[in-house]
């Protein structure tokens, strides 16, 4: 029985059509949900709520954002010095940071570093409060739940994201200054006419257009399992929570960096 079975290629045919139906099936509710939550920004009595949320999304992620933007250009200052001074090339070193930092390092590190911080705890809060049965109350009430709770948080995402890349890149460059310059001893002149003189407006418009990507991303995938957390088959309760935002901010990381190619083939 059990050799009839795998020797069935209808079986794996079976199998491979339920996961593709499966996936297809939670792509069109993912796309859905954001559509309908968009939808839910342009109403009413919203500019409160997005307010509060860019605060806890935006302002309470620019330490982290700080830190890891000055060490992220630290460690670039070092390592690119030690690769261009083989090639007598160090003089590029400002172009070489400018252009990683604004092309691909800002968006990207910011994206993980506000979804490690700001997007697990969306996913939290949402699927707490679906277990707890508040997200039922305010439907009860007549309150549309996704606009109240999952519209702000896309839309701070949103504002967030690229004022939070912008502020990396800049700490960024710094930290490729005190590496290359101070520590290293290259000419600040130089270092800053290659790092104006690289990056074009081309090049900020795409980290820019990248980061709005990476805000609708992460604010959807947490949002939408944590207000889909009672519907996992795993598992029920606080346990369902935490593999809820698990999953979110793995699914971000994997989306950012999938998108990231995308948006970058499309760029050149």
């Amino acid at each position: 029985m059990k050799n009839s079975v795998v020797h069935n290629p209808m079986f794996f045919l079976n199998l491979f059509g339920k996961k593709f139906l499966n996936t297809l099936q939670s792509f069109g509710k993912i796309s859905l949900f954001l559509v309908f939550s968009v939808a839910g920004i342009f109403t009413k009595k919203q500019l409160k709520n997005i307010l509060r949320h860019v605060y806890y999304i935006g302002v309470r992620s620019i330490s982290i954002v700080i830190l890891v933007g000055l060490f992220t250009g630290m460690v670039l200052g070092l390592q690119l010095y030690y690769t261009l001074v083989k090639f007598g090339s160090t003089g590029v070193l400002g172009s070489a940071i400018g252009l990683t930092l604004v092309r691909e390092l800002g968006p990207v590190l910011t994206a993980i570093m506000v979804t490690a911080r700001a997007g697990s705890a969306m996913t939290t809060e949402i699927g707490i409060q679906r277990i707890t049965e508040q997200i039922d109350a305010l439907f009860t009430m007549g309150v549309n739940p996704r606009r109240y709770l999952v519209s702000p948080r896309l839309a701070a995402s949103v504002i967030s994201f690229p004022i939070l890349t912008a502020l990396f890149d800049l700490v960024g460059f710094l930290g490729g200054y005190l590496t290359g310059v101070v520590l290293l001893g290259l000419d600040s002149g130089a270092y800053f006419y290659r790092l104006q003189s690289s990056i074009t407006l081309v090049d900020l418009n795409g980290g820019f257009i990248k980061s709005v990507v990476f805000a609708l991303i992460v604010s959807t995938a947490c949002c939408y399992n944590g207000y889909y957390t009672h519907l996992r088959a795993d598992s029920f309760g606080a346990k369902a929570v935490g593999l809820s935002t698990t999953t979110a901010v793995v699914v971000s990381c994997v989306w950012i960096l999938i998108s990231d190619y995308v948006v970058t083939s499309f760029l050149m």
